[in-house]
């Protein structure tokens, strides 16, 4: 591993664009014609209602714009989307399963499907660049689990720091991460390992991860964002053939929204065959993340187990 550690990298000015969100930060570094979109969440750091109404916004933003950043004044090129996260230690937890849980209980099957849909709209657009040829970059310094890993995976190219966790944890709670992780897995692992991965509910450190080929590039903790920047600079020169390769990446082996949505519904339909106490499970690891929060926020030493102990 590499230590990024060039002042250059450190301190880039990157202001913010576009309209202030509640629950995403968004800017634009002109000298790497990059634009990073951090993640935000209020409460338990998941994709909630509101999250996923801001990524979907920001999404049609930059659609309307014509793949292009609204930056003071004035329209800026896009060469690489970098998506990472506000929240200390934690990329995303994933789905809210508290909601899960409330609309699971009132058998609110199209409140379920609607969510699932608008976590697909995120996905694909990612997956197809927003519509454009930029490369995606996924920077994960902290745990990315369930949904979150799924978000991360949709990236071209996926940045870890050594401290990182990764996992499915879905099935603990009798049941599959199903917006994405297995097009997503079959098609970098195979479809045995992502079935293996999927079934067991480890949770990975990101050297784990690294070895799989699912982390591209590992740093050690801290130097995620020097990461990134380095990685940008060190392919500059062969920067349009590398955007070309990935989209012949996309035209070869293409997950098609249809896929998406029609995997998304066997979820939704899974979801609702979920027993008391599967609900109960998933009540549980709701607060096993937010006592795992707490420690990281505390510095305290990490349960790695994930055990639900109350």
């Amino acid at each position: 591993m590499n230590s990024f550690t060039d002042a250059k990298y450190l301190q880039p000015h990157r202001p913010s664009i576009g309209k202030p969100y509640k629950q995403l930060v968004v800017e634009y570094d002109r000298e790497t014609k990059a634009l990073w979109t951090h993640l935000n969440p209020t409460g338990t750091p998941c994709f909630n209602l509101g999250l996923l109404n801001d990524l979907i916004d920001n999404h049609k933003s930059s659609i309307a714009n014509g793949g292009k950043a609204l930056c003071e004044g004035k329209f800026e090129e896009i060469d690489y989307f970098v998506g990472a996260s506000k929240t200390e230690h934690v990329f995303n937890y994933g789905g809210d399963l508290a909601l899960f849980v409330l609309l699971i209980k009132s058998r609110d099957r199209q409140a379920l499907l609607h969510y699932a849909k608008m976590c697909i709209d995120c996905l694909h657009g990612r997956l197809t660049s927003y519509g454009t040829n930029a490369v995606t970059i996924s920077l994960i310094q902290g745990d990315a689990l369930g949904g979150g890993f799924e978000s991360a995976l949709s990236s071209n190219v996926l940045i870890a720091e050594e401290s990182s966790r990764m996992g499915f944890p879905e099935i603990l709670f009798n049941l599959f991460p199903g917006m994405g992780a297995y097009s997503l897995l079959a098609r970098r692992v195979g479809a045995k390992m992502a079935e293996e991965m999927i079934l067991s509910g480890k949770i990975y450190s990101a050297a784990e991860m690294h070895q799989l080929g699912l982390v591209d590039v590992l740093v050690p903790a801290g130097e995620g964002e020097n990461a990134v920047y380095e990685f940008i600079r060190s392919n500059n020169r062969r920067k349009n053939g590398m955007r070309a390769l990935y989209e012949c990446r996309r035209h070869m082996d293409p997950i098609s929204y249809d896929e998406l949505m029609k995997i998304t519904e066997v979820w939704v339909d899974a979801a609702l065959r979920l027993e008391d106490r599967d609900l109960k499970m998933m009540g549980r690891l709701v607060r096993s993340q937010q006592r795992q929060l707490s420690v990281r926020k505390e510095g305290l030493p990490l349960d790695p187990s994930l055990d639900f102990a109350e």
